[in-house]
């Protein structure tokens, strides 16, 4: 099998507090929250979360997140667009961006393989949002 399916959504915002507010009246919870306008939220009767994330530049992107069970056999049948290979990120997965045939983004996201380290997240954060 190629993946395990659909595990949650990725929503770009230009308001994290709005937006957080629309998905908790749709019966989401936040599970946790960022220091910088992110977060996760979860229905209580199970299925993907929604990953919220504040932006303020450029155009909004929403997209599915795909778990796949092992980065490093994981492979396709057929030829696909990798806008960017398997990376660790600081969240603690390996992600992979692929495109669809209409050029929309997925993340594919799998457990970090036991010899790699997770990024340093506070470093990351310092160069994204200028502070840690």
């Amino acid at each position: 099998m190629a993946t395990e399916g659909v595990e949650g959504f990725y929503v770009e915002t230009r308001n994290y507090g709005a937006t957080g507010a629309f998905w908790g009246s749709l019966g989401f919870k936040n599970v946790f929250e960022t220091d910088h306008g992110s977060g996760q939220w979860e229905h209580p009767s199970g299925g993907p979360y929604v990953f919220i994330s504040e932006q303020h530049d450029g155009e909004l992107e929403t997209h599915p997140i795909v778990r796949v069970a092992d980065s490093t056999t994981f492979a396709l049948e057929r030829v696909t667009d990798f806008a960017q290979p398997f990376t660790p990120e600081h969240w603690g997965v390996m992600q992979a961006i692929v495109r669809d045939p209409d050029g929309r983004s997925v993340s594919l996201q799998a457990p970090l393989p036991e010899a790699v380290a997770i990024p340093d997240s506070e470093s990351h954060h310092a160069e994204k949002y200028g502070s840690a």
